[in-house]
């Protein structure tokens, strides 16, 4: 995972452990404080992912408490991958992720590529693997939503914060 570096520093992905850590703390403060610029979340998320993919998940599988997955989508306007992690839940061999965006008035980015192509790969940990994303339904929504509340108690802080309805999705 970490590697010794000049000076004898500790070293995660090139970059020093207390620079790294310094990041995730960030981001993870990022979860309470939507007044992060968008570039800073995409800097940050983008830092979170490469760690996660460097080390197979030893460094960025859990975040305020809950476990971590990349989530690659294909971009409906380029064509492009994009990977973002998320906060995560188990339904069986099912994954649920939700499309917080910390309380925005838009949906995220992944979840507008999601409905336009459901095609997806998730990476837990080491493992890949190709997912169709499903947004749940009404009814479905209302007996997840108080479990995701329950594993992570700022999703209602965020759902105060918009008048969009946060979709809920299914990952099989």
């Amino acid at each position: 995972m970490g590697e010794l570096g000049g000076g004898g520093s500790v070293c995660i992905a090139g970059k020093p452990a207390s620079t790294v850590w310094a990041t995730v703390v960030a981001y993870r403060d990022h979860v309470r404080s939507p007044q992060l610029k968008d570039a800073t979340v995409k800097r940050l998320s983008a830092l979170h992912t490469g760690l996660y993919r460097a080390t197979r998940g030893r460094v960025g599988r859990r975040l305020v408490h809950n476990d971590m997955l990349l989530l690659t989508t294909v971009g409906r306007r380029t064509g492009a991958a994009h990977t973002v992690p998320l906060l995560y839940l188990r339904d069986g061999d099912r994954l649920i992720v939700i499309a917080s965006y910390g309380g925005r008035p838009e949906h995220p980015e992944w979840y507008r590529n999601l409905v336009t192509n459901p095609e997806a790969t998730v990476q837990v940990l080491g493992d890949t693997k190709h997912v169709r994303a499903q947004t749940m339904t009404a009814e479905e929504r209302a007996v997840w939503w108080p479990k995701i509340v329950q594993a992570h108690g700022d999703y209602a802080v965020y759902q105060s914060r918009t008048d969009r309805e946060i979709p809920v999705v299914r990952l099989d």
